[in-house]
């Protein structure tokens, strides 16, 4: 079943039955700022980020730059909020997106501005920023991921100052883990901590602690 998509009343409207025909009118609109399609399921925010979403999500990008360069081998390319697409079954933008190692995507000029996925790999990890998503983030969208393959999936919670992370399990379904797999030897609990002094200072102060932690375990004797 086809469905109209009319003018939505709120920033964030879902729908279901919708077809890959539907997405792309939203997807082309000009104030459509962020989209997810997964096999008849459509969801899309119409607004802009808020100031605590951009924190966040800025304080994790620069948690991955930090963790590359103290740990520079395989290499690490952050396209935060880029458009993934394969065509016709799924689509998203996550907050975080990060390839490691070999065959990172890349673009050429003429090309559409996004991942095409029937053609590139799929990323190694991805994540969301949860200021007003929490329950879509960890149900729609966590099943989206997992039908698309990514190794590994984190949720910061903007309010909770909390971080989910979770790895693809052989069964095809996120398990919850205390220390990534993409950045070996990462523990979520010191990300988790570098979130919570959001409460109290800015992102770049709690980057610089979060260098400062890593720096020690690397310093520190066997």
């Amino acid at each position: 079943m086809t469905i109209a998509l009319e003018q939505p009343t709120t920033k964030t409207f879902q729908r279901y039955n919708a077809t890959w025909h539907d997405y792309e009118l939203q997807r082309d609109r000009d104030d459509c700022h962020k989209i997810a399609f997964n096999k008849g399921w459509l969801w899309v925010y119409m607004g802009y980020e808020g100031p605590n979403h951009a924190r966040f999500s800025d304080l994790l990008t620069i948690v991955f730059g930090f963790w590359a360069f103290l740990h520079p081998d395989p290499v690490l390319e952050s396209f935060g909020r880029c458009l993934l697409e394969r065509p016709d079954t799924q689509a998203c933008a996550p907050d975080l997106v990060l390839y490691k190692g070999e065959n990172i995507p890349r673009w050429n000029a003429g090309e559409p501005r996004r991942i095409d996925l029937s053609r590139d790999r799929v990323p190694d990890l991805v994540g969301e920023i949860s200021d007003t998503t929490l329950s879509l983030d960890l149900d729609e969208q966590k099943r989206l991921y997992a039908s698309l393959g990514i190794a590994e999936y984190w949720v910061a919670d903007v309010k909770g100052l909390r971080l989910f992370a979770f790895v693809l399990t052989a069964t095809g379904t996120y398990e919850a883990i205390s220390e990534s797999r993409v950045l070996a030897g990462l523990s979520i609990s010191l990300v988790e901590q570098a979130l919570e002094k959001l409460a109290e200072t800015t992102n770049t102060v709690a980057a610089n602690w979060f260098m400062q932690q890593i720096q020690a375990t690397l310093l520190s004797p066997e």
